[in-house]
């Protein structure tokens, strides 16, 4: 299992993913699961990936590999980011076509998914999640984020903080508590953590940080969140309708009706 979230916000792009792979308790190993694109002052580009690692890793790798060869479209001709998730998601749909039937032999699972987001010169930063069958869709003001991977845990912290006008710096944060209560609650999940962000019109990605667990900065904020989780528990008020808190509270018991009967 993984973890990988990214936001498009009015200021830029954060972009996160955990580094645990494992296939049991006891198989446990970690791999990048973030890719990077960069041509400074024309793009930057980034992929983010979960799923069979073998599937991600080699649909990446053709898409790279393509790149090297300018006499067709790739993923460093490509003139939108639109046309980035289209030649990513055609990647994707042949790595599993060739590989898929032999998987499914061993009852092996070949689905994987991608969030790829970034900006080409020419148009705005953009951010696409695409599906296992390589369509995709992309992220709006409504909705500007996407998550893949065990998802549950580190999405009501993002619901509730982000929205298109959140400031870079608050984004990330949100991000590290989303991973925070992520990791907490699912051991598939765990540092280390590759975290980038991209500023709105800057084509470079200068601000890229590898979280391990001797971060310290991580650390505090794990610790802080959860301390003021439980500060903010303790402040709520009981409800006037909750059930007595001891002995004292119970209301006596009902003595028992007798029926009077008649003498003889």
């Amino acid at each position: 299992m993984t973890y990988c979230v990214a936001l498009k916000l009015n200021a830029g792009l954060v972009f996160a993913s955990d580094s645990r792979t494992n296939a049991g308790v006891d198989q446990i190993a970690s791999f990048k699961k973030m890719r990077t694109f960069v041509n400074d002052g024309d793009r930057a580009i980034v992929i983010l990936s979960s799923g069979n690692l073998s599937i991600t890793q080699s649909a990446v790798n053709l898409l790279e590999q393509r790149g090297r060869h300018s006499e067709v479209g790739n993923i460093w001709n490509a003139e939108s980011m639109f046309d980035v998730a289209t030649l990513l998601g055609k990647a994707l749909r042949e790595t599993r076509d060739r590989e898929g039937p032999f998987l499914q032999e061993s009852h092996i699972d070949s689905g994987a998914n991608f969030i790829v987001g970034g900006q080409v010169k020419g148009e705005r930063p953009r951010l696409f999640l695409v599906y296992a069958e390589g369509n995709f869709i992309e992220a709006t003001e409504a909705t500007p984020f996407f998550q893949i991977g065990e998802t549950k845990y580190g999405k009501p912290i993002i619901d509730r903080v982000i929205h298109a006008e959140t400031p870079l710096m608050d984004a990330i944060k949100c991000v590290l508590v989303s991973f925070d209560s992520t990791m907490r609650s699912n051991i598939s999940v765990g540092l280390p953590i590759d975290l980038t962000c991209y500023v709105h019109d800057s084509f470079c990605l200068d601000r890229q940080h590898h979280i391990t667990e001797n971060d310290a900065y991580f650390s505090q904020i794990s610790f802080r969140w959860s301390e003021g989780l439980r500060g903010v528990f303790a402040s709520l008020p009981d409800p006037d309708w909750g059930c007595p808190m001891s002995q004292t509270e119970l209301p006596l018991p009902t003595p028992p009706l007798y029926n009077d009967f008649p003498t003889k």
